[in-house]
């Protein structure tokens, strides 16, 4: 298998891995305090690798080696053979939206800047329950497609962000919270709310420039500077918000963050599909980051950002789904497909960052991009045990050459057999362990429609002549 270091394809046995008859993984591998796992391969920042092993203890890897050193350096653990499975850092999605989850299907054929018409009024009509069945149904997709944090960019809903925190902590997914603080207050106390928590990590949000005085833009990043926080907002999505922004304070978006003194390290900004040259330059020099939303360009944008130009200068981005659909693989596809048409064909360029940087881009540079690069996104001594277990005996990766690029192109939500999120197993092959998805399914599909009919949206129904 090309692209593996120090190995060849994968019907090899490897030292590691002769000594223990072949048995396929189980749910009763991933429990208890301490496991001592010995993949077939194992994605580290460098590659792919064979004969690794790691020491998952109280959540977090503790030791990631050579499979024989570990082994012998704990003989009081029974090793977890994963022969035929590769062990990788779990997606991150680096925006997304959880309280949109009942009008996703809404917004097919729509014109691009639907919010207004469809996301606002249909989170308006969210209650507590509501708000808290649409987060935790959210979570679920979102582990199901191999994503083991989701950064929430702030939700409109007339309810405590607690019913956020609570479907997403049910489901087991690290979630990075906002609360929207576009009038000024309420920053402190949500920071220090959820300082410290396990899984739920703290940030701000402004919905968009535009919907905040200058003073309080500048205020709320200082906050978040101080607190380690980020500062999620929506930046150069469409068209329309980019002369909004024009016509109201004589900046587009980005130069005017940078204008104001809210650009910085500190800052995530969603989507930036429509960057001038001179942007790029202030998001590369500020140390901000961008989420790079692809299949939101498809399915309801202007634009899609130019992101390995991003990459050439320096910015750091990490990617997410908008609330489009959870699930990772299909992501970097889409991620590296949407360069290709956007602008690789117009330059001859026909790597568009090859697999490695779109696998990158959505586990350790997200992980960045959200804050968290001290504590997930990787396979690493000190990291969070959070990582997924993929099948490779499939007839998708067979035979296998890059797998890197394979896992961009050719892998599967369907592969995922397992999440594993703060060492504890979430879901086994797409079912959670511990709860009745299939209860919070049907609750869902009873509390959608109710929630569609309340907040009265305004679609365009495309009108086709015979």
């Amino acid at each position: 298998m090309g692209g593996l270091i120090g190995a060849s394809g994968l019907g090899g046995t490897s030292p590691a891995s002769a000594a223990a008859p072949h048995h396929g993984p189980r749910p009763e591998d991933f429990h208890g305090h301490r496991q001592l796992l010995v993949p077939e391969l194992l994605l580290l920042p460098e590659g792919p690798v064979r004969d690794r092993a790691v020491l998952v203890s109280g959540g977090t890897f503790r030791a990631v080696g050579p499979a024989e050193a570990l082994i012998a350096a704990h003989r009081d653990l029974e090793p977890v053979r994963l022969d035929g499975h590769l062990l990788m850092p779990g997606f991150v999605d680096a925006h997304h939206h959880l309280t949109q989850s009942f009008g996703k299907a809404q917004s097919f054929g729509q014109p691009s800047e639907i919010f207004k018409t469809v996301w606002e009024p249909l989170e308006h009509a969210l209650d507590e329950e509501s708000a808290y069945v649409s987060a935790k149904l959210a979570a679920l997709e979102a582990l199901r497609g191999g994503f083991t944090t989701v950064a929430d960019a702030g939700t409109r809903a007339p309810v405590d962000v607690a019913a956020i925190a609570k479907g997403t902590e049910e489901a087991g997914i690290r979630c990075v919270l906002s609360k929207i603080v576009s009038d000024g207050t309420g920053g402190p106390a949500h920071l220090e709310r959820w300082d410290g928590h396990p899984l739920v990590h703290p940030s701000l949000a402004i919905a968009v420039p535009e919907d905040a005085p200058a003073g309080t833009l500048k205020r709320t990043a200082a906050l978040c500077t101080e607190a380690g926080a980020v500062l999620q907002i929506h930046v150069n999505e469409h068209l329309a918000s980019v002369e909004r922004s024009l016509k109201s304070v004589g900046r587009r978006p980005v130069e005017y963050l940078h204008h104001i003194g809210a650009l910085g390290p500190h800052t995530l900004g969603a989507h930036a599909t429509l960057l001038t040259p001179t942007e790029m330059r202030l998001l590369a020099d500020s140390g901000a980051a961008i989420s790079y939303n692809p299949v939101a360009s498809a399915w309801k944008g202007n634009g899609v950002a130019h992101a390995t130009m991003l990459a050439a200068l320096g910015v750091r981005f990490g990617m997410g789904t908008d609330g489009t659909r959870g699930d990772g693989f299909r992501l970097i596809d889409a991620g590296e497909t949407a360069q290709r048409l956007a602008y690789g064909l117009g330059s001859g360029d026909s790597v568009c960052g090859a697999g490695r940087m779109w696998l990158d881009h959505a586990t350790t540079h997200s992980a960045d991009a959200v804050g968290l690069g001290k504590v997930t996104g990787e396979i690493a001594a000190g990291k969070a045990a959070d990582y997924l277990v993929v099948d490779l005996d499939v007839p998708e990766l067979t035979p296998s050459y890059d797998l890197r690029w394979e896992l961009v192109r050719l892998a599967n939500r369907d592969q995922i057999a397992a999440v594993v999120v703060a060492g504890r197993l979430r879901l086994w092959h797409g079912r959670p362990t511990d709860w009745d998805a299939q209860a919070l399914i049907a609750r869902a599909a009873k509390l959608g429609p109710q929630v569609v009919e309340r907040a009265g949206l305004q679609r365009v129904e495309p009108v086709y002549e015979s």
